[in-house]
């Protein structure tokens, strides 16, 4: 009687373990479905991976999770999500690994891959101080459209047990589902990426064909661009007239004043490639970039860069808009910098039609200037000719001397009066200044004439409209000025740096070089100096002579712009 009573405890219990293995699984497929479920409701793509992070630590039962989405390059990490670790420990490890060790394995090799002990793996080389103790370790791709987007890791099961085939198996299905999600994330962000983007550019249409002035429509192309790509920098540079360089008009973000009114070379320069080569140029790091000249420095702080031509094709490009984001943060990927050229071009294309409206304005302008010119001369002068004549007739038959003489000077009046009617229809006939380089064109000139000889390009920078407020006069005691000023640093300062600033605030042009040379002697006096001094003094201006805190000299020059 008691053997039949232990073989019927024996199946009891092998019962109630198929019954607990069997529950296991239910609730490990319900645990897998809710995970799927959970991750399928994302559409913010940061939220989908941190859930995909969750769902996986919760699935295999690890202490520790994390997902490492790989970079453009394929060979390292561009961002890390975690789980299981506190800020507080993140901080104190240091930055996010970049995909070296274990991590790098399953990135050059995407299989799975589960380990009973990480240390034993021939990858393995340690971890950082501060890092928590990790032994076993599972790790599954994530593959979105057959491609690698990044990878699952999972560490430390719970209870000190091994990571079984089953968390395999459970960990790839969720990854297939966390590879769907990820893709429905990014076709939605890159939707919604879109729908600004055409909102910005109905922003900027409609501000210049509402009559928007140019630097109001240069700024809400920064702006816009800025914003939407979350960088910290943004800038539009222009190209100069016959100078081969860019003027950088708008500046707006991190460290603005260093980039606003900057005049760029065409080759080195991210702007100045861009525009060359009529296409976009990214930098991972502008701040250290060799095709860049960094004088002077305006990128501290900056990483990732990209610069893109406004319109191309046989227009050519009508400017350049750069966008910087902080050190650390990711590059621009294609599809970003595809969209900012799509941007861009929409803006050229309102670019064009605001100009071919300005044109059709002019036109009429000049047409309004010659329709009053010929009235001028067909109706004013001939009746005041005819006047005069009539008056000098007159005079004939006057007896009375004072008489006479208010007739002749009545006369010479009407002939006066001509001959001024005759300057401003002259002057309605003629545009100003066409055919003549502005100041800034000159300035550039200038400076590019002098660099064989300093052995160095100088940096420049304009502000103001020196082109409106200074007279074509003062404008050429200016050009003069900086030529002998730049002539005087590779003569005498044996400097290999120096800054030029051109600047008119509608009161007063201002014109600055500064060096880093051995500065002017106590005893030193030039003619060169004597002459710019004396130019200045003669348009009521000075000429003031300073030394920086570096070493070398400061050299600035002051003339009023407006007539006494």
């Amino acid at each position: 009687m008691r053997l039949p009573h232990l073989r019927l405890d024996e199946l009891l219990e092998e019962l109630q373990a198929r019954l607990d293995a069997a529950r296991g699984t239910r609730d490990r497929v319900h645990s897998l479905l809710e995970a799927l479920l959970s991750v399928g409701r994302e559409l913010d793509l940061e939220q989908a991976l941190h859930s995909i992070v969750e769902a996986a630590a919760v699935l295999v039962d690890a202490e520790y999770a994390a997902l490492g989405v790989i970079g453009p390059d394929g060979r390292r990490l561009s961002a890390f999500h975690t789980v299981g670790v506190s800020e507080e420990q993140i901080d104190r490890i240091g930055p996010y690994p970049e995909g070296h060790g274990i991590l790098g394995e399953l990135i050059r090799h995407p299989e799975p891959l589960r380990l009973a002990k990480i240390s034993q793996h021939p990858a393995s080389y340690g971890f950082p101080a501060h890092h928590p103790p990790m032994n076993t370790f599972l790790g599954v791709p994530i593959r979105v459209r057959g491609q690698v987007f990044g990878n699952l890791y999972l560490t430390e099961k719970r209870g000190g047990a091994q990571f079984e085939e089953e968390d395999v198996s459970v960990t790839l299905t969720l990854a297939v589902a966390a590879g769907v999600a990820i893709d429905n994330a990014r076709l939605y962000e890159e939707s919604r990426l879109r729908e600004r983007w055409l909102r910005a550019n109905a922003d900027i249409t409609h501000n210049l064909m509402s009559g928007g002035d140019r630097a109001e429509f240069l700024a809400l192309i920064a702006e816009r661009a800025r914003e939407i790509t979350g960088s910290a920098l943004a800038a539009v540079a222009l190209p100069m007239a016959d100078a081969g360089a860019l003027a950088v008009e708008i500046a707006v973000g991190t460290d603005a004043e260093a980039h606003r009114g900057l005049v760029l070379s065409m080759d080195r320069s991210l702007m100045g490639l861009a525009f060359s080569g009529a296409a976009p140029v990214t930098s991972a790091d502008v701040a250290h970039d060799e095709r860049i000249s960094l004088e002077p420095p305006r990128f501290g702080g900056l990483g990732p860069a990209v610069a893109v031509p406004i319109g191309t094709g046989e227009a050519g490009a009508r400017g350049v808009v750069l966008l910087a984001r902080d050190t650390g943060r990711p590059v621009f990927s294609a599809t970003e910098t595809e969209t900012l050229q799509a941007f861009a071009a929409q803006a050229a294309v309102a670019m064009e039609l605001a100009e071919r409206r300005q044109d059709a304005e002019e036109v009429a302008v000049l047409k309004d200037r010659d329709r009053i010119a010929r009235d001028l001369h067909d109706l004013a002068i001939q009746r005041l000719f005819a006047t005069g004549m009539t008056l000098q007739s007159a005079g004939r038959f006057i007896d009375h001397e004072e008489a006479s003489e208010r007739v002749v000077r009545a006369v010479d009046d009407l002939d006066e009066t001509i001959k001024i009617i005759r300057s401003t229809i002259f002057g309605l006939r003629t545009r100003e200044g066409a055919g003549e380089a502005g100041l800034r064109d000159r300035a550039v000139r200038v400076v590019g004439e002098a660099a064989p000889v300093l052995g160095f390009a100088p940096s420049v920078r304009m502000e103001g409209l020196l082109d409106t407020d200074v007279r074509k006069e003062i404008a050429d005691h200016v050009v003069a000025v900086l030529s002998e000023a730049l002539t005087n640093v590779a003569r005498h300062a044996r400097a290999d740096r120096a800054e030029v600033l051109l600047a008119a605030d509608g009161r007063e042009v201002r014109l600055s070089v500064t060096d880093n040379g051995v500065g002017i002697p106590d005893d030193g006096h030039r003619s060169g100096l004597r002459n710019m001094a004396e130019r200045a003094e003669q348009l009521g201006g000075r000429l003031e002579l300073g030394k920086p805190e570096g070493g070398g000299t400061t050299l600035v020059w002051r003339a009023p712009t407006r007539k006494p």
